[in-house]
């Protein structure tokens, strides 16, 4: 075994898509054949694992486990992430939270060399010169190890000089075991504790050229630095316990209150679940406290005198309602309510369409590979809800509809379409494009191309608002904020639609002033609903008129100019109907008399 002395070693497995799962199997060969060479345990060699792709994932820390029987079990339950390549992400993490002391690292003046294996497959699809050499500086020495598509001027950008001995290119996954072999030498050296006598009283530890003595728990080093005498950890304050501390010869222990229980690291309190035990009969929901339990109803339910079934009083959480829009409960009954502008239809239910505005808007839905193929459907679902708030037609509301991923793609563009129909059947046939997320190049994309007249958007001279509504569920991979700016200043307004890890601060930047009505988020794709119901309040009342005055026969202005125009139109009827009187007159005269002159040659 290789005894040099402590080691903090983390290995950062890259775990992206392109590495297939035999592959990723020949990792976990490769970590778990360097720790069987090793000496681990809390004074010897710590070791940690993370994994990386799109994003960071700790598997284990230096403090976790102690035993290598341990650490094989956590890295055989591993499941790779299959995203993209951030390596530059990945040391980062590692060098402010892996070799954190909070995390396990011991403290930089004890000398235990700090060492970062990074094992990757592919290009990084960030930067790493600059955060491989702020972790180089912070003591962390970097072995960088590439398998077969690794590029070679990224692995030497990341790893510590000297680089004939940290840089490492495997020709295939077939040889990283046979590698791990030779790399266990780079790792091993004189175990100072063994080659000289070091005079501890309870353990010694080596460091590169050196050694130092530590004490076992419970107990403190003496002046001499060799011996220890027992301390009372509870009384310094560093044992850790959530509760109570009881001191033993040379250690200690740590105790729960009543209703707690200690929880596997023998230091903090976990309460008791009585609501798992099953006998607790609530209707609705069970709460667990220290001493017992108690139960709850969810909202518009009340809870009965037995305490523990419940009764509606919220008519609308308690039945199927069928409101298009919102429900509105009552005492014993409830009624459906439709956003301001709109009225509510004859079934009582549904509300009438945002019909009276023009306006070209354009969806620009995310596409990555995050999305998933099942949410995606979701998404274009969510998409033809809000088709069906439209009046679509030529002369009314155009719609156009972009795809992102790490490129951007016009699905249709304003004057494809002239009918919800047709829109609707073109957004289900939309194909997933399954690859990054960059927001900022669909920005341009929009800014640029998607309200250009070529595409169907109409003249600005026309007042036709443009509209944009932007979907995404994750951080952009591009920086957002030079086109959202654009996109805005064009006078295009800008509605920003977020979903599970959306960026709030991203949204903010794309949305439009007031940014509060401008900006949804929905934590799940499956609750996305209410973000449609948003989206109308927020575009109906302000619908545009374009170059057509659109008035309500029952504004006061519009009810006085009816009045106005029916009495001119009445007055002029009237003096028609008299001058025909008067010429009916003359000629009923004209013919009595030549009636007369008839009679008289007789």
């Amino acid at each position: 075994k290789c005894r040099t002395g402590p080691l903090d070693i983390v290995f950062v497995i890259d775990s992206s898509r392109s590495v297939r799962p035999f592959e990723f199997e020949t990792m976990r060969r490769f970590m778990t054949d360097i720790i069987g060479s090793l000496d681990v345990g809390p004074n010897a060699t710590r070791v940690g694992v993370i994994q990386y792709s799109s994003q960071v994932q700790n598997i284990f820390s230096l403090k976790t486990f102690f035993t290598r029987a341990d650490m094989e079990r956590a890295i055989n339950s591993i499941v790779p992430l299959a995203q993209g390549t951030m390596t530059g992400l990945a040391i980062q993490y590692a060098m402010n939270v892996a070799f954190s002391t909070q995390e396990g690292a011991r403290p930089p003046h004890k000398g235990i060399p700090r060492i970062a294996i990074v094992v990757t497959d592919g290009r990084p699809q960030d930067r790493v010169t600059e955060v491989a050499t702020q972790a180089r500086n912070a003591g962390i020495e970097i072995y960088a190890v590439g398998i077969q598509r690794a590029d070679m001027s990224s692995l030497r950008a990341m790893a510590s000089p000297p680089l004939e001995e940290h840089v490492f290119l495997v020709e295939s996954f077939e040889l990283i075991q046979q590698f791990a072999k030779q790399f266990q030498d780079k790792l091993c050296g004189v175990d100072m504790c063994v080659e000289r006598e070091h005079g501890c009283q309870h353990s010694c530890v080596s460091t590169p050229g050196s050694f130092y003595c530590e004490c076992n728990p419970g107990y403190r080093l003496n002046v001499d630095g060799k011996t220890c005498s027992p301390i009372d950890a509870c009384a310094d304050g560093r044992h850790g316990c959530q509760h109570h501390c009881v001191s033993l010869r040379g250690s200690y222990s740590c105790r729960c209150r009543p209703g707690y229980y200690l929880s596997h690291n023998k230091k903090s309190c976990i309460m008791i679940d009585y609501c798992s035990f099953g006998n607790h009969s609530c209707q609705h929901e069970c709460v667990s406290i220290p001493n017992g339990h108690y139960c709850r109803c969810r909202s518009g339910f009340t809870l009965q005198p037995d305490s523990k079934s419940c009764r509606a009083t919220d008519l609308c959480n308690g039945v199927d309602h069928g409101c298009e829009f919102k429900c509105v409960s009552t005492d014993g009954s409830y009624h459906c309510v439709c956003p301001e502008g709109q009225q509510l239809q004859a079934d009582g239910k549904t509300c009438n369409k945002c019909g009276a505005g023009h306006v070209d808007l354009v969806m620009v839905i995310d596409g990555s590979k995050s999305v998933r193929p099942q949410n995606f459907e979701l998404v274009k679902q969510f998409v033809n809800r809000i088709v069906d708030l439209l009046e679509v037609s030529p002369q009314g509301t155009r719609v156009g509809l972009v795809q992102y991923s790490s490129r951007v793609r016009t699905e249709f563009p304003l004057n494809k379409y002239h009918s919800a129909d047709e829109i609707k059947k073109a957004v289900m046939d939309v194909e997933y494009m399954e690859k990054g997320t960059m927001t900022g190049l669909a920005l341009k994309h929009m800014v640029e191309h998607s309200f250009s007249e070529l595409e169907g958007a109409r003249p600005r001279s026309h007042n036709i608002p443009r509209i944009g509504l932007v979907f995404t569920d994750g951080r952009s991979q591009d920086d957002i904020s030079e086109w959202a700016r654009r996109a805005k200043e064009s006078g295009i307004v800008m509605f920003a639609v977020g979903v599970g890890k959306a960026v709030e601060e991203e949204l903010r930047a794309i949305a439009s002033e007031p940014v509060e009505q401008h900006f949804s988020y929905s934590a799940d794709f499956t609750t996305m609903t209410h973000l449609v119901e948003n989206f109308s309040l927020n575009i109906c009342p302000e619908e545009g008129k374009g170059e057509t005055e659109i008035r309500s026969p029952c504004e006061c202005e519009a009810l006085v100019q009816f009045q106005t125009n029916t009495v001119a139109i009445l007055q002029s009827l009237t003096e028609k109907n008299i001058l025909w009187a008067r010429s009916l007159a003359q000629m009923t005269a004209r013919l009595e008399d030549l009636e007369k002159q008839i009679a008289n040659k007789k």
